[in-house]
């Protein structure tokens, strides 16, 4: 199986610590974001959307990365993403919650505007109010996050085991680290970060977004 990628690609990483983690074998094929690969012909016609990650399992090609998740983990039979109709509806909801309300918010509210230029708005008075938006908005997922999800004793999301919203809300959550986000009010998630940060393979899959983060110290940002 290939994974089209870019290490320091959000979604890429959820896929690439879940497959490192399970021991799923992947033919890792880099599309250089930063030189605009993405966007050649020979890309797109893999992914029109311009995207990563990608999976190609044969010739089965699977854009969007919950959807990989799932996949992968149904053909390995990972225990990630549980068989029982209960448990899985709890991962599927936290996978939503992330993808519908958390990440719209914090990456494109806050933390891409403060990174990227074609996320900057026309004038500075519009921008500084998306910033501001965005973390006003996640401040309140996060206390959603914190009591909810991970107030409740449990270790991890969805209860005391590892499961693939996990490894989506992790990444969202680190993603922060390139504004200066620390997450001091929230005992829970730092809590659970850490527990994530312990697991084997996560320092050599996120090499390259701690490369990113050491490029921009010294930079003022808005974080929470």
């Amino acid at each position: 199986m290939k994974l089209y990628y870019h290490p320091a690609s959000t979604v890429s990483r959820m896929v690439m610590l879940f497959a490192a983690h399970e021991g799923i074998a992947l033919d890792y094929v880099l599309v250089d974001l930063m030189t605009g690969a993405h966007h050649a012909p020979e890309y797109k016609a893999v992914n029109p959307n311009a995207l990563v990650p990608v999976l190609d399992d044969g010739g089965f090609v699977l854009t969007e990365s919950a959807a990989i998740l799932r996949y992968l983990a149904g053909k390995t039979g990972s225990k990630a993403y549980p068989a029982d109709l209960r448990a899985r509806a709890r991962v599927d909801e936290a996978m939503a919650w992330f993808y519908g309300n958390y990440y719209k918010d914090f990456g494109y509210g806050l933390v891409y505007p403060q990174l990227f230029p074609h996320h900057r708005r026309r004038t500075d008075e519009a921008h500084a109010a998306t910033i501001e938006w965005g973390r006003e908005k996640t401040q309140r997922w996060l206390g959603v996050l914190d009591a909810h999800f991970l107030g409740r004793g449990n270790a991890f999301l969805c209860g005391d085991d590892v499961t693939l919203a996990d490894y989506v809300g992790v990444e969202m959550l680190v993603m922060g680290e390139l504004v200066g986000c620390t997450f001091a009010d929230f005992p829970n998630i730092r809590a659970w970060i850490g527990r994530m940060k312990a697991l084997p393979h996560w320092a050599e899959v996120h090499a390259a977004h701690d490369g990113f983060v050491a490029s921009l110290a010294g930079k003022e940002f808005v974080g929470v």
